[in-house]
């Protein structure tokens, strides 16, 4: 601190006859200094980082050792200052640099998966402030150097900001204070049923998921969300997005389709590069404070799961490919992730999936996408010129355990130990580790290239990952100034504007599939009546998504209430109003299946009626598991029935009812849906995906008019999704409504009739 104060006064005597050159501008939890021919610096008084002054600019002595360091100078190319760096770390850090944090909540929660103490007590007894850092995170950043942390869930934009300070100055005093690169999942996905008003902000600015966004066939407007959604992040301190995916939707049964921009490759490309450059363009210029690393996932495509199945799973692990399309899946990838326009030449980092990438390995080996020099180094580096950061999926070095739960994700290593699978996965040319917080394995890893490599070898393959990675953070303007201003943070973060431009894109994104009769739009203030769904008990991902019994509605009557006037009485009503969710069951295993002397596999349904695969495979493409003692995954005969069969009554029992009232259906979808057993109940039928339902009552009232296309198909029948290539696009029979209307690829209503613009005839195939 004395060395600090006298720098600083030597600083004010040579820039006294002139002016000030720089600012020192104290902040609650870190000195801000801003100089006028140079980047602002941020540092924290209790680092025991000092400045640096030559040539009249200001530096940060990150390692306090009085010396300008070139990976200090912020005038030398980022390049020049990675390499110097990781020459300068010891394996020890280096290995920490090579981890990826597991989900981390702000704060944690006292028990359970994200749960720890402060000081060695719950939250609430430590006396701490909710931003706080936790001894978890203490550890890992101090024991195990670990500088890529994944937050999931926040309190506030406020309390993200203050925790984001607090990591960055515990940092900044460790080593060579390297500062912390704060990632996140998609953050700004719309809920249903939360409420949007103009005049007001949010906690972040809410915009339709990324097949929503597909849904407005707009690279434009995507790029706008990504400008947004970049400042919303560096407000919090987040500098790395885990995302876009460039995964294809060819498999509609794949329940992540909803985070891809749909099944053309060519639409997805452009949405992929129009993202990734709204996120990582700061101005004209490229690279620049305002930058978020994107992390494009998942090299080479997860969307090919084979009978739909997610490799989450041990039951889903294989992506399989009988449309011979792989080349296909790639080019969101290296048509767009990897051409931008926006200064940052291609996205920063990329993520295997989990999946193993059946027979495209011309060796024979399948392994997990991760463990495959083949996926990682023949394509990816060697074939495509990627040299920035391959990170794998999270948790693919643990134990395999249960084939029906998604702990581990070691595929096609499930017998070998954590060490050898992280040296399997540097072998394959990764940089680093998804949800590892330890850096023992990725040390016994090293030590393991060493027996086989030698010294030399084994620190110049770790020194070229870390100077990847340093990269990443050199960029984006850690190194001099990782520091966010909270009351800065809570005016950008779900700003009135921002949320105005997040609403505005559901609107565009909302797709009318049906309009009978120009039942829509229904104006002026009418009576509607809505009816409640028998919710029954279902799970999910992470297990029961409700184990209660009951009755409830499926949009917010109070809401309605703003357009129309609700009644409970069908007979006084003008219209039906009804919300359903698309048709959502089990994801194609069960272990009661298995119990019962089945192979466990099952049907992924896109009906509601209870549907039996007499079209499924006889034999499946891919199969084999250490826990299985079989390999033909086939569910042929095999019968499904989803978890909200209640909402297809809940429409057919409305169009009773009502008698010959007009009746309007919405669909809230996150992927494709058989709509035959829906369309002939409904006068209009309208969809979106990740959006609110009062962009919906916008658009049934004509305070907007629809422009959204559909991104994927919506399959005639299953029997058609099961004939589909899992790896193929366009390749269903689409639906074909009573106005004899097909339900295909870039398909949409307005108020005139069948859309057809610039976007469809760009993209419509």
């Amino acid at each position: 601190m004395k060395r600090n104060a006298f720098l600083w006064a030597v600083c004010a005597c040579l820039t006294a006859a002139c002016g000030p050159a720089q600012e020192e501008i104290p902040m609650e939890q870190y000195t801000l200094v801003r100089q006028k021919q140079g980047p602002d610096l941020g540092y924290s008084p209790s680092s025991g980082v000092t400045l640096l002054r030559e040539g009249g600019k200001l530096f940060k002595d990150l390692n306090r050792n009085g010396v300008l360091d070139p990976y200090e100078d912020w005038r030398r190319p980022c390049e020049e200052r990675a390499r110097d760096l990781a020459g300068r770390l010891s394996i020890e850090e280096i290995a920490g640099l090579m981890l990826y944090s597991e989900h981390q909540a702000v704060p944690t929660d006292s028990v359970g998966y994200w749960s720890s103490t402060y000081n060695g007590v719950s939250l609430d007894r430590s006396g701490l402030p909710h931003s706080a850092i936790s001894d978890k995170q203490k550890k890992f950043l101090s024991e195990d150097n670990l500088r890529h942390v994944l937050m999931v869930r926040v309190e506030s934009p406020r309390i993200g900001a203050e925790w984001n300070n607090n990591l960055q100055a515990f940092c900044e005093g460790l080593g060579c204070g390297v500062p912390v690169n704060i990632s996140s999942d998609p953050r700004h996905e719309a809920e249903a049923m939360a409420e949007f008003n103009a005049g007001s902000g949010g906690a972040i600015s809410q915009w339709p998921c990324q097949l929503g966004l597909a849904s407005t066939f707009d690279p434009a407007l995507v790029e706008e969300f990504g400008r947004i959604a970049s400042r919303e992040y560096r407000a919090l301190g987040i500098a790395t997005a885990l995302s876009p995916q460039a995964d294809l939707g060819t498999e509609p049964r794949w329940f992540r389709t909803y985070g891809t921009f749909g099944e053309s490759s060519a639409l997805a490309a452009d949405m992929v590069r129009a993202y990734i450059d709204g996120f990582q363009t700061t101005g004209r210029k490229g690279w620049g404070p305002e930058s978020v690393n994107a992390m494009v996932k998942h090299w080479p495509g997860g969307g090919s799961g084979e009978g739909g199945r997610d490799a989450h799973y041990s039951f889903g692990k294989y992506s399989v490919y009988p449309g011979g399309a792989f080349e296909d899946l790639l080019r969101p990838f290296t048509q767009g992730a990897f051409k931008l326009r926006g200064g940052t030449g291609m996205a920063s980092a990329v993520m295997p999936y989990y999946t193993v990438s059946y027979g495209i390995d011309p060796s024979g080996r399948n392994v997990g996408n991760s463990y495959s020099r083949y996926i990682v180094t023949d394509l990816l580096r060697d074939k495509y010129r990627y040299d920035g950061v391959v990170c794998t999926d999270w948790a693919v070095t643990h134990d395999h355990e249960r084939v029906d739960w998604a702990l581990g994700k070691c595929w096609g290593y499930e017998t070998a130990t954590e060490a050898e699978r992280h040296y399997a996965i540097l072998q394959a040319g990764v940089d680093q580790f998804g949800g590892n917080n330890d850096k023992g394995p990725v040390l016994e890893a090293y030590r393991m290239w060493v027996r086989d490599h030698g010294e030399e070898s084994a620190r110049e393959r770790f020194e070229r990952s870390a100077a990847r990675l340093l990269m990443n953070m050199l960029r984006t303007g850690l190194f001099e100034n990782p520091y966010v201003n909270p009351a800065i943070t809570e005016q950008v973060v779900g700003c009135p504007e921002y949320m105005q431009k997040g609403y505005q894109a559901q609107l565009k994104a909302v797709v009318l599939l049906k309009n009978h009769d120009n039942v829509l739009p229904r104006r002026g203030r009418q009576r509607v009546y809505i009816p409640k769904t028998h919710i029954t008990p279902s799970k999910g991902f992470f297990g029961p998504m409700n184990d209660v019994d009951t009755w409830e509605y499926r949009v917010d009557t109070a809401l309605v209430a703003r357009y129309y006037d609700v009644t409970e009485d069908p007979a006084k009503a003008d219209f039906g109003l009804v919300f359903v969710n698309e048709p959502f069951g089990p994801q194609g295993y069960d272990i009661a299946d298995r119990e019962a002397g089945g192979n466990g596999y099952l049907p992924i349904s896109l009906q509601y009626r209870t549907y039996q695969a007499t079209a499924a495979r006889e034999e499946s493409l891919a199969g084999g598991d250490p826990l299985e003692d079989f390999t033909n995954r086939s569910y042929r005969n095999k019968r499904v029935t989803v978890y909200d069969s209640e909402d297809l009554n809940a429409l057919l029992d409305t169009r009773k009812a009502l008698g010959g009232k007009p009746v309007i259906a919405v669909v809230t979808a996150m992927r494709p849906f058989v709509p035959a057993e829906l369309e002939p109940a409904a006068d209009a039928l309208l969809t979106g995906f990740g959006i609110q339902n009062q962009a919906f009552l916008d658009i049934i009232r004509g305070e907007a008019e629809p422009s959204g296309l559909l991104p994927v198909q919506l399959p005639a029948s299953m029997k058609t999704v099961e004939e589909n290539c899992e790896d193929k696009a366009f390749d269903m029979e689409p639906y074909r409504d009573a106005d004899g209307h097909a339900y295909d690829f870039a398909y949409g209503l307005n108020w005139k009739g069948v859309i057809a613009d610039e976007r469809t005839s760009r993209y419509a195939r």
